[in-house]
């Protein structure tokens, strides 16, 4: 049967077989993607008993069939929504997460309180670009520069700064240590998601193993190996009384504070995501 509904139910239950826990989510997610409409529409057209073309259907099983070999959604739709924009990824680069979102928040409003008519933020580690495009696009009087080392990241980077930033992002290829050393003291904002998860702790889920890169994703012995770095760039770049705002994995915020004050930071904080798990630091220099 060709029903928007069937299809839908059919999916959600392989998806649900196959372990994953968004599965009618992510069913609705894919049928809107062959249909271009959007997850509401497509819950709306299966009540309305509406049914797709077998030319539609043949490509919606081809999909389905990768979402339930565990492929990241993102990765089949080739988009990743933030905040207000969405994202170009895919094979190389790290998928943005919703608690990400969060740290967007808080280097936003650090850089909306910045007394200067256009006030400079660095996103350490860049990855799709999506910090950093997000700082741009809602606080549009800054100047952003992103930073990125990795060259598949440094592709999408590109890519999503070209098509969203509105020439507003310089995107940097570099290292976070030595990179924009000529705005060194200058800057007001730093942001980064550096990887924070300790070598030995392996992620369970298959789309996160199997998909993100290990260099995005693993910080060393103890997860805080490119935190310290980024951490250093940080002190550096940032002007007296500029704003650093870190994500950082659950349980580390004692360290990352500590780490942060013997960088000279002042009034280091701990945030905690909307699951009341640790997931940022912010602190002034």
């Amino acid at each position: 049967m060709n029903s928007v509904d069937q299809l839908v139910t059919d999916a959600a239950d392989r998806f649900a077989r196959a372990g994953i826990v968004s599965a009618l989510a992510d069913a609705e997610l894919l049928v809107g993607f062959v249909t271009g409409w959007t997850r509401g529409e497509v819950s709306a057209k299966a009540f309305m008993g509406a049914e797709l073309d077998d030319a539609v259907v043949d490509r919606l099983a081809t999909l389905v069939a990768r979402r339930e070999s565990r492929e990241p959604l993102q990765h089949i739709t080739g988009q990743a929504p933030f905040r207000y924009l969405v994202l170009n990824v895919g094979p190389g680069v790290l998928v943005p997460r919703p608690e990400t979102e969060l740290v967007a928040e808080w280097a936003i409003d650090a850089l909306r309180q910045v007394p200067n008519p256009s006030p400079i933020a660095v996103d350490l580690g860049t990855g799709t670009g999506a910090l950093a495009l997000a700082l741009a696009t809602e606080v549009p009087y800054s100047r952003v520069f992103a930073v990125e080392r990795f060259e598949p990241a440094l592709e999408w980077a590109r890519k999503n700064i070209e098509s969203l930033g509105d020439g507003r992002v310089t995107l940097v290829a570099g290292d976070a240590e030595s990179a924009l050393s000529e705005l060194d003291g200058t800057v007001d904002v730093v942001v980064t998601n550096p990887p924070y998860i300790p070598d030995a702790e392996r992620p369970q889920d298959p789309e996160v193993l199997g998909f993100d890169p290990e260099t995005a994703l693993f910080g060393g012995d103890d997860g805080l190996r490119d935190i310290r770095s980024f951490v250093g760039a940080a002190a550096r770049l940032l002007r007296s009384g500029g704003v650093l705002v870190l994500e950082h994995g659950d349980g580390q915020g004692e360290a990352v504070r500590a780490i942060a004050l013997e960088h000279g930071f002042r009034s280091p904080v701990t945030h905690l995501d909307l699951l009341q798990r640790e997931r940022a630091l912010t602190a002034t220099l």
